[in-house]
């Protein structure tokens, strides 16, 4: 996770990209920059794009302005108040969700307005201290849904593949504890 060392070992070695892998440094705009800096080629999405598709936020009003379908859900709520007014217009249960970060943290399936309150101070002050922001979203809660995923890689030059489907479906507390490759369903 040290940037430096990275940049270091693939200038002694003469590589001219760097493939992040994936989590931490994949999704690092900070570490996207420095890569380019340095002269390399990041083999992944813009710093810019990282970013704007880290903050959840961002992500759902860029793919609404796109025409992208999405599941319903809310841009940031501030009060447990709106909180219920946006989840009575979803409909019940919805999906609290950290704004920033992923890996399952800042997530809490909400069943009713009883809930609401305590676990958005719950989610609230894991979102902060894993991602140093406090900003929440709701979405609609889907319960026992499949998890697929398609990862499409492209170059500068218009060329595009992807690698198939696989399901991340097997879970604890939101986060992967298994991908299959075909899905299974």
């Amino acid at each position: 996770l040290r940037s430096e060392v990275i940049i270091s070992a693939a200038q002694a070695t003469g590589a001219q990209a760097i493939h992040p892998g994936y989590g931490f440094m994949a999704e690092s705009p900070a570490f996207a920059r420095v890569v380019a800096e340095a002269g390399l080629v990041f083999v992944g999405p813009s710093p810019d794009a990282i970013a704007e598709m880290g903050d959840k936020t961002a992500a759902r009003a860029r793919l609404i302005e796109a025409g992208v379908p999405v599941i319903p859900g809310s841009q940031a709520i501030q009060s447990a108040e709106q909180g219920e007014l946006e989840a009575d217009r979803i409909g019940w249960p919805v999906l609290l969700k950290a704004a920033a970060g992923g890996g399952g943290k800042g997530k809490r399936l909400v069943e009713s307005e009883s809930d609401l309150e305590q676990a958005m101070q719950s989610a609230r002050s894991e979102a902060t201290s894993s991602f140093g922001s406090a900003e929440l979203i709701l979405e609609m809660g889907v319960v026992h849904p499949r998890h697929v995923e398609i990862q499409v890689f492209a170059d500068t030059h218009g060329n595009a593949l992807h690698l198939g489907e696989r399901d991340c479906s097997v879970q604890r507390r939101h986060q992967k504890v298994l991908e299959e490759s075909p899905s299974p369903a």
